[in-house]
């Protein structure tokens, strides 16, 4: 008889507790392909997040803005944005009415990169979460949205 393994939760006086260290390890779980894949085009998570965030706004954002749009929080954003500009991926600019900030706007080799990994991406993430099925996967992301919300408006 072919069982699945159990997976072994966390013994936890808190349900609260148990439920933040399963959506960590699943969280976790699921970064780890997409990331390999990203490593063979030299990139990391948070660039290709950058990348992915400009790709939307083609008149650019000012780097503050993106640092909010992150997935992660990534104290280092104006590091990103050097290596992304190094490779002609991202342009940076001072917009003319205040000179303190720093926009920046995906380039044509920028939306080259994404259009190559579009499709290796997306099919992991199919293979990693098509299992739960359309009605799963939206319930579980209303769940999710439903909890961020709430965390927003409190912190």
């Amino acid at each position: 008889m072919n069982r699945k393994p159990r997976i072994r939760r966390l013994a936890s006086p808190c349900p609260e507790e148990a439920l933040f260290v399963e959506l960590t390890r699943t969280a976790n779980l699921l970064a780890r392909r997409p990331a390999q894949a990203l490593k063979g085009e030299d990139l990391s998570p948070p660039q290709y997040n950058v990348l992915r965030i400009l790709r939307g706004t083609p008149e650019g954002l000012l780097c503050g803005e993106i640092a909010r749009r992150m997935i992660t929080r990534d104290p280092d954003i104006t590091r990103i944005l050097d290596r992304l500009e190094k490779r002609g991926l991202i342009a940076r600019s001072r917009p003319d009415c205040d000179r303190r900030r720093m926009l920046a706007r995906i380039q044509p080799d920028g939306l080259a990169l994404l259009a190559r990994i579009d499709d290796p991406i997306c099919q992991i993430h199919r293979e990693q979460l098509g299992s739960l099925g359309a009605g799963r996967m939206r319930q579980l992301m209303e769940l999710l949205e439903a909890c961020r919300e709430e965390l927003v408006q409190r912190f």
